[in-house]
């Protein structure tokens, strides 16, 4: 294959990313799109690739913090420009990357701050007084350590309360902050079957029954809908800081309701692994790293 030498940064980019569509998550590729389109191109794309130095990236990482860009994002940005920096060293269309090494550390995760088993519960009793729908998701999320997504594209048909299982199949997603779409689950060990806990599958008997928004859920519908269409994530992630704002309880976020059931069973003593399986991590050292930061916590739980 001929290349032109003179191809230009953008060129590259956008090329490179039209490759990536064939093998990337819609939701990735629509984050990598956002960078490339909004970010590197408009900053670095008139560059002939053959001439894209480690300084340009410098002034372009200087210059974005400067200006207020978060340095979670700036991290992003770069990581998606190293990542299609690398595939032109490997299909040798550049003798090396010099996004490498990384011109910025990633930053160092903000500081949990879970609820105690007290604020907890103080939420659930709560909310099952004044809304019904979201303490059974919260019920499911907290009693089963599963994702927002997963919970959200959970439908009947993978639901087995006689055998209190549930099949998680899928996550729901949005690209661009608007569209909803069903993607696979975050890993391969993800799509698995989930045990449920006799109050977990109480919380899904509720859901099953008449209360759901006064009618019968379909079969094949959303466990957790509005009018038979699944729920926004925004919209959920709002919905719940009022409800904490209203109950009385820190904000937290929504996908630390996985990390309470993590940090719940190591106050309760549970074997790491088995908190590791329940929580369908890819390794045993993911949930060690979650452990290690979590250990405090689990402490003030128990406390």
């Amino acid at each position: 294959m001929i290349i032109d030498p003179r191809q230009t940064t953008a060129e590259y980019l956008t090329t490179w990313l039209t490759e990536k569509e064939l093998h990337l998550k819609p939701t990735t590729i629509a984050r990598y799109r956002a960078y490339i389109t909004q970010d590197l191109i408009p900053a670095l794309g008139t560059i002939p690739l053959d001439d894209l130095t480690r300084h340009h990236l410098s002034v372009f990482v200087t210059d974005q913090l400067h200006h207020g860009r978060g340095r979670v994002t700036v991290h992003r940005i770069m990581a998606t420009l190293s990542s299609a920096l690398s595939d032109a060293v490997t299909g040798e269309r550049l003798p090396r990357n010099p996004a490498k090494p990384p011109l910025i550390s990633r930053p160092a995760p903000a500081e949990r701050h879970l609820w105690t088993e007290e604020q907890a519960a103080h939420f659930l009793r709560f909310t099952h007084v004044t809304d019904p729908m979201f303490a059974d998701l919260a019920e499911l999320m907290i009693g089963t350590g599963m994702r927002k997504g997963e919970v959200l594209a959970l439908c009947w048909d993978d639901v087995h309360l006689p055998e209190r299982t549930l099949f998680v199949r899928a996550t729901l997603s949005t690209i661009d902050n608007n569209q909803l779409l069903l993607t696979a689950p975050k890993t391969k060990g993800s799509r698995a079957w989930v045990a449920l806990s006799d109050r977990v599958a109480a919380a899904l008997e509720d859901r099953a029954g008449s209360r759901a928004f006064g009618q019968i859920t379909p079969a094949a519908g959303y466990v957790f809908h509005r009018h038979g269409r699944p729920l926004h994530p925004k919209n959920v992630l709002d919905h719940f800081h009022l409800l904490c704002d209203k109950a009385g309880v820190p904000r937290i976020a929504l996908h630390d309701m996985r990390h309470l059931t993590a940090s719940f069973a190591m106050a309760a003593g549970v074997a790491l692994p088995v908190v590791s399986k329940t929580l369908r991590h890819r390794t045993l050292s993911t949930t060690a790293n979650i452990y290690a930061g979590l250990t405090r916590l689990a402490a003030r739980a128990a406390g």
